[in-house]
């Protein structure tokens, strides 16, 4: 009986803490879940029920540590559990590694590429690897934040930052090459893989 009254006094306090700290990052905490749901209805269930298991266990928050990384975290373990539910089947990861080691060089980004083209070469980057961009490049996680939410090691999370930063670089000189832009990169490139420009 006192325990619920002790548990009733304290939830003001505690849900104000919850809005100072948690809250503000809902923009951020969706911008993850739009890349890892790909669908808003998906994402925004998602948030939700990130911001829900956040709120359960808000108590074991340290206040004025880095509730963002926190947040992420328990959205990461939310959508592997979803994820499991839903597959039952095991990421395999051998072959994203392969695809980023098949990369021949590592050409420079013409200046003229616009949001909208990043994103678009984006999603030509094997998953393993976007997400460590999107959490490095995009959200601005440390290494070691990044390891922690993803519950890998920091070689790991550079290794493959590393080469994802590689293949979406060469996307984005592919891409820009379509259109015309960095074209006067092409004998650059071809010396680098040992070609002769025509």
């Amino acid at each position: 009986m006192a325990g619920s009254q002790i548990k009733r006094k304290d939830t003001p306090e505690l849900l104000k803490d919850f809005e100072d700290e948690a809250m503000p990052f809902t923009q951020d905490l969706f911008r993850v879940a739009m890349f890892l749901k790909r669908n808003r209805d998906m994402a925004e269930d998602l948030v939700q029920e990130t911001m829900m298991q956040a709120f359960k266990s808000f108590h074991r928050y340290k206040l004025g540590t880095n509730c963002k990384a926190w947040l992420t975290t328990i959205m990461y373990n939310t959508h592997y559990k979803q994820l499991k539910k839903q597959t039952r089947m095991q990421l395999v990861e051998d072959k994203d590694e392969l695809i980023a080691k098949t990369v021949p060089f590592e050409a420079s980004v013409p200046e003229r590429i616009t949001d909208e083209d990043v994103l678009e070469a984006l999603e030509k980057v094997p998953d393993h690897f976007k997400e460590i961009v999107v959490l490095c490049d995009v959200e601005g996680f440390s290494y070691k934040e990044i390891a922690s939410i993803m519950d890998i090691p920091i070689g790991t999370v550079m290794s493959r930052l590393h080469r994802g930063r590689k293949v979406l670089r060469n996307e984005l000189t592919v891409y820009a090459r379509s259109f015309g832009i960095g074209n006067d990169g092409e004998d650059k490139a071809s010396k680098a893989q040992g070609g002769k420009s025509s």
